[in-house]
């Protein structure tokens, strides 16, 4: 069996029957305007995400796993194209009423963008963006402030009785991004979609945050569907990862087994290209090569220009996704050993 040395143990994963998903996503494709045409940025994807779990987007920049959670949320770009099917409690996102995706967004599905500090409003205070969804929804004032103030207080923010009315400005980069995980969590929601929701902070902060999401999803039961390009944040969170490349998923499964035992090529040149926690003498060894665009897509695996082991079928050939192990799939015509 193949094993990595290189990362620290995965979020373990529950044992019994998997719970039912919350969202089912089915081959999904998402087509954006190009000069040359439409340009196909997510294509065929298919994964779902539990009630009480992490699922984990990964990959490279590009290849399509913010594009595919921001799809879920219904804040593509204009222009953008979508196909397949995103079921959510018997109803089909992709095809729902503009207006009821509106009413979604913060109550059913709240969303931790990758930059607090371009997220949040600088002219407002972190206290009346926190109740915006609250205010909406008819909470009167005195409640709503009561209630930011709670929400507040529930991810560490200290003496939120006054940094309520305090602005993003006046808030460290930690605490902007537990602003933000205040305001993803005042609607209630039953999934939570976080995007790189540790970028830009140091080691120590991103271990607090992380910490936190775990916390609060294990509070709530929510389902957590987690973006990013650090296999570290995965190792940690993750219950089930998807690896995607070029816009395509290469690997799918629970995350201690994708990470410590990788069955497709590119994840495991991910797992190799990060430094080692454990041993000092260990060396990372980069990833050759630039990621593939999903708009110059290589042709048969887009994988096979960076890949040590691809034969003249990868070239010509788009691998299938298909099963190695209970739980297991990966899109490869030689995968790893499991």
């Amino acid at each position: 069996m193949s094993r990595s040395s290189n990362m620290t143990d995965p979020a373990p994963v529950g044992s019994g029957a998997e719970p039912a998903p919350l969202l089912r996503v089915e081959h999904l494709s998402i087509d954006l305007p190009g000069p040359a045409g439409p340009v196909r940025v997510v294509d065929d994807v298919s994964f779902t995400v539990a009630a009480g779990r992490t699922t984990g987007l990964i990959g490279e920049s590009g290849s399509g796993k913010t594009m595919t959670a921001t799809a879920i949320i219904g804040l593509l770009p204009p222009g953008a194209a979508v196909s397949g099917r995103m079921m959510w409690h018997g109803e089909d996102l992709v095809t729902m009423a503009e207006q009821d995706r509106r009413r979604l967004r913060g109550r059913g599905i709240g969303m931790i963008f990758q930059d607090p500090q371009a997220a949040l409003d600088p002219t407002q205070t972190i206290g009346r963006q926190v109740g915006e969804i609250l205010r909406r929804g008819g909470m009167p004032k005195k409640e709503v402030r009561r209630t930011v103030i709670d929400l507040l207080d529930r991810v560490g923010i200290p003496e939120p009785e006054t940094r309520h009315a305090q602005y993003p400005h006046q808030y460290s980069g930690g605490l902007r991004q537990r602003a933000m995980v205040a305001t993803a969590l005042a609607g209630s929601p039953e999934l939570i979609l976080a995007d790189e929701p540790t970028t830009a902070l140091d080691v120590t902060v991103q271990a607090r945050i992380l910490a936190l999401l775990r916390r609060v999803r294990d509070e709530e039961g929510m389902a957590m569907l987690l973006v990013s390009h650090d296999l570290r944040v995965m190792a940690h969170v993750a219950d089930e990862v998807v690896v995607m490349y070029a816009g395509r998923i290469c690997e799918i499964g629970s995350g201690r087994e994708v990470l410590n035992s990788p069955a497709h090529p590119y994840t495991r040149a991910l797992v190799v290209s990060v430094p080692a926690v454990r041993s000092k003498t260990a060396i990372a060894e980069p990833l050759p090569g630039s990621p593939a665009s999903p708009a110059e897509r290589p042709s048969g695996c887009p994988f096979h220009p960076r890949c040590a082991k691809a034969q003249d079928r990868c070239a010509n050939e788009v691998p299938r996704m298909r099963q190695v192990a209970a739980g297991r799939q990966v899109a490869c015509h030689f995968p790893e050993e499991t």
